[in-house]
């Protein structure tokens, strides 16, 4: 069976009916892999293929004839982001520095999967340590966009999404500390959340500022991204952050398809489409996907805040604040670890040249980022309370604005018109999903941002608007293999 393009149910169907098993769709996803990663437009998108992979399928299918099924995600392949811990590999985090530390334990989002039954392909290439949304990194160079490899996917995650992107598996894992979901989902044409904080557990995780990491899903459509939410999402003891949805339910592939958009009020948030650096078409490709809800019955409520931006500014300050104490923090519970520092790393010379200035920065900049930091901190509470407002002043079911306002740019250019900083600063839910195309061919993503801990509700309304639109279209440097 070629599961290009398939989605998980198609694939599960495929499997239940005798016409596939999960070791075929294994091999025909390390085909693509051999294909199109290091060879044709080389997308660079996968560090390593689990050496394993066979055998985990091998014992799948056994269990499917023996008539036992744990799910939806049984014998499916995904993909990891390589920050996050999968037992006996390394973790890098796309860092040369942390060779050799190899994983005692899956990450706990890694196990949920695992234990659904998911098959655990391989781990992908990302923006080094996470601190950065172009996808390079000292271990395994730049990742490529399979809609134009001579641009980025984004990132961090850019290697999860060019590889979901391309077909390379079903799905895959990544996580958001200020766009890294969301950014390479845009990019690639692809879906990504990047939920409530709290909703997943970061244990296992490379941290980049955990006041504001988080970890989802990539897929190619909002079904297959609702079926690993609805395993990924739970409580962890090792994680109090989870503490927060202790009660709480999340059934996300139950709950698509049971509304319609007809009486949504989506709020569309004119100070990310209006701004000089936004690219014209780009926001006119968003524009036309929000006249498809429109004609579904929603209605468009303009929003006019400049107060928002003005929260916004210092989002940097956070992750520049955060990172050295909290990936030290992480270091030291790491007995494999050969550094034990961001000081040690940024020392050692195994960082990328792009990547290293902002290593360099986390340490130079120490204990003098207190005020500034405060004020961050204060700013992200304003943000809360006036996003709170603003949804039940406006009545509103999701604030709608460009994922990112302008394509990807080429390698070595500098990436512009980050819209990602609203849902990382305030910790409320964002989904990406595709838009169109540009004239050119590229992706271009809307993005829904949502109430908090009302992920299910966003997402739901993110699967009527991708039914309405269909934007989605595989990328054309990775066809079906023999096409």
């Amino acid at each position: 069976m070629d599961p290009t393009e398939q989605s998980i149910r198609a694939l599960q169907t495929a499997m239940g009916q005798g016409r596939t098993t999960a070791r075929e769709l294994v091999e025909a996803f390390l085909a693509r892999i051999d294909a199109y990663d290091q060879r044709g437009p080389a997308l660079n998108s996968i560090l390593l293929a689990t050496p394993d992979a066979h055998a985990q399928a091998d014992a799948l299918d056994r269990e499917r004839r023996q008539g036992w099924q744990r799910g939806p995600l049984h014998g499916i392949p995904v993909l990891v982001k390589d920050n996050q811990h999968v037992e006996g590999l390394p973790t890098r985090a796309g860092c040369r520095a942390l060779a050799g530390l190899l994983a005692r334990e899956d990450a706990f989002v890694v196990h949920r999967l695992r234990e659904a039954g998911a098959v655990l392909l391989g781990k992908t290439n990302l923006h080094e340590l996470s601190a950065g949304f172009t996808s390079v990194g000292s271990v395994h160079g730049r990742v490529r966009n399979p809609y134009d490899p001579t641009r980025t996917p984004g990132g961090s995650s850019g290697g999860t999404a060019a590889a979901v992107s391309a077909s390379f598996a079903a799905a895959g894992t990544a996580s958001d500390t200020c766009g890294s979901i969301r950014i390479p989902a845009a990019f690639t044409a692809t879906v990504g959340l990047r939920p409530t904080q709290g909703l997943t557990s970061r244990y296992g995780v490379v941290p980049l500022a955990l006041s504001q990491d988080v970890v989802g899903p990539i897929a190619r459509s909002v079904e297959d991204l609702a079926l690993l939410l609805d395993v990924m999402v739970g409580t962890d003891p090792r994680d109090e952050q989870t503490a927060m949805i202790r009660g709480r339910s999340f059934a996300f592939a139950e709950a698509l398809g049971k509304s319609s958009l007809r009486g949504r009020r989506i709020g569309r948030l004119a100070s990310r489409f209006d701004r000089q650096e936004e690219d014209e078409e780009v926001a006119h490709v968003v524009e036309v996907a929000l006249k498809h809800a429109e004609g579904c019955g929603a209605a468009i409520v303009p929003i006019e805040s400049g107060e928002i931006a003005a929260l916004l500014d210092l989002n940097f300050i956070s992750i520049l604040a955060e990172f050295q104490a909290d990936l030290d923090g992480w270091l030291a519970n790491e007995p494999s670890a050969p550094v034990r520092s961001v000081a040690e790393i940024a020392a050692s010379g195994l960082v990328h040249p792009e990547v290293a200035p902002l290593v360099a920065g986390a340490v130079s900049a120490g204990a003098g980022l207190g005020e500034a930091y405060e004020k961050a901190r204060r700013n992200r509470a304003r943000l809360r309370r006036l996003l709170d407002s603003l949804f039940d002043e406006l009545e509103l079911d999701a604030i709608a604005y460009p994922s990112m306002g302008r394509v990807a740019a080429r390698h070595g250019e500098v990436q512009r018109a980050n819209n990602a900083h609203l849902a990382a600063d305030s910790g409320f839910p964002a989904v990406s999903l595709p838009a169109g195309l540009t004239m050119a061919g590229m992706p271009v993503g809307i993005e829904l941002l949502g109430r908090r801990f009302e992920d299910v509700a966003l997402l739901g309304i993110a699967y009527e608007l991708e039914q309405a639109v269909g934007a989605r279209r595989p990328p054309p440097s990775t066809p079906p293999l023999g096409a």
